[in-house]
């Protein structure tokens, strides 16, 4: 069993498929034949799912392919935190965008909350969410600065939050290794598999052909498009690329994301004592001001699970599903580091997916093609649960030829990635300073 102090080997807890879910014990049938449908879907994450019941709605005929089931993918092995506009990036877009552009952008994420919400009740999905805000945290002193100017970024856009000190964290349960940070009242934690499959569930029950096990193998433009799997085909006048870090591996947005690497860790479920001692009482999900933020977040049954923390990137763009062996043994740690009052807590299970990422971490939404039919989402940036789910609303109205206003605020020049190796080297390069400044930082912490 690993414990806290990782001590024994985490990569043996490894799930290839994520901790949060099961593969579903209905699969839809691969694709072997050829169909035609008014819109073809490609992904069966939240975006994907999202965006066929949109459709379906319409009357739409939808297919949705998917290369393993639906929510096998980011959606499945997200952490679980239905957020808004505060948190963003705001660093990385602030000079590119205009403010009132940017005003309408950290409102499509406050709305993406509002919808994931109204999608819980409408479907009734049960995916343990709790509407609790969450909390933005520094664990050292040095970084209260930049946590306070990325707050003070979010309430003048329209995100509002409220700073914290230590005596007010303390009053609220939170545990102590977090100093100080900033909460906000709109979004919380949910359980990101069953929220996926619920919407799953949906899409099937409204007559959505999805299609598992039909990983698209390449497509053809023209004034319909021909999505081929490796022995069918799928024919629509529109096709919806919802595949996010998995699109430049289809020939597709090679030059404006860049799948990310993220890993994630859940232990046992934590002991009666164990809990009394954590305190912790609203359970709000915590993300931290390091440059490749922690999260932290206690289940509604028990279970404490921690993310990111160690990102990486593969050459070439491509998405292998293996174990991150690196990033296993620095989440174990934390464990230790920012929990030291639970003593041992066994690890239940690891894992890593991909995200996707522009250079100024904003949505990547549109189309392309001559006909402008081959409409796409990527570039999620780890804020994918509300705003991968409210694009599906967005989209929905693109292939009705209705140009939402929140789309519109969406479109703008992405920069352009770089050819290999050159994006191999700077990937690398910007994670090796980014982890070394932030180890940095967790040193003054121990000292």
């Amino acid at each position: 069993m690993q414990d806290s102090q990782g001590t024994a080997n985490v990569t043996s807890r490894y799930r290839p498929i994520g901790g949060w879910l099961e593969t579903p014990r209905d699969l839809q049938p691969s694709l072997d034949t050829s169909v035609t449908a008014d819109v073809v879907v490609v992904g069966g994450g939240f975006a994907g799912l999202s965006t066929a019941l949109e459709l379906a709605s319409t009357a739409a005929d939808v297919v949705l392919l998917e290369q393993e089931f639906a929510g096998f993918g980011a959606s499945g092995r997200n952490a679980g935190y239905l957020a808004g506009g505060q948190g963003l990036d705001y660093d990385m877009f602030l000079k590119r965008v205009s403010a009132d552009q940017v005003r309408q952008i950290v409102r499509y994420f406050e709305e993406g909350v509002t919808y994931v919400e109204g999608k819980i009740a409408q479907y009734g999905i049960e995916c343990d969410y709790l509407r609790t805000g969450l909390l933005r945290a520094g664990i050292h002193p040095s970084q209260e600065k930049k946590l306070r100017e990325s707050m003070a970024h979010g309430n003048e856009f329209g995100a509002s939050a409220q700073f914290l000190g230590e005596k007010e964290l303390r009053a609220r349960g939170i545990p102590p290794a977090f100093l100080f940070g900033y909460l906000t009242a709109n979004g919380g934690t949910l359980q990101p598999g069953k929220y996926v499959l619920g919407l799953r569930r949906a899409a099937i029950d409204a007559g959505v052909r999805i299609f598992e096990k039909s990983p698209l193998v390449r497509y053809v433009e023209g004034p319909t498009v021909r999505c081929e799997t490796e022995k069918g085909s799928a024919t629509a006048p529109f096709v919806v690329f919802a595949t996010n870090g998995y699109t430049p591996q289809l020939g597709l947005l090679r030059d404006k994301v860049v799948p990310i690497r993220v890993s994630a860790l859940e232990t046992q479920p934590l002991t009666p004592a164990q809990l009394a001692a954590l305190g912790w009482e609203n359970r709000e999900g915590i993300t931290t001001q390091h440059l490749i933020m922690e999260s932290h977040r206690l289940t509604v049954d028990n279970r404490l699970v921690l993310t990111t923390k160690h990102l990486d990137y593969v050459y070439g763009s491509k998405t292998p599903n293996v174990p991150d062996k690196v990033a296993y043994k620095e989440l174990a740690g934390l464990l230790g580091e920012r929990f030291p009052m639970l003593g041992r807590v066994a690890v239940r299970a690891c894992w890593s997916g991909y995200i996707s990422f522009a250079y100024d971490a904003l949505p990547v939404v549109g189309e392309t093609g001559d006909r402008g039919n081959i409409l796409y989402t990527a570039g999620c940036s780890g804020h994918g649960v509300g705003t991968q789910s409210y694009v599906g609303r967005l989209l929905s109205d693109r292939v009705r030829g209705i140009e939402h206003p929140m789309l519109a605020a969406l479109r703008h020049a992405t920069p352009r990635t770089l050819p290999e190796p050159l994006q191999w080297g700077m990937m690398k390069s910007m994670f090796g300073a980014a982890h070394f400044l932030d180890n940095r930082v967790n040193r003054k912490v121990r000292n």
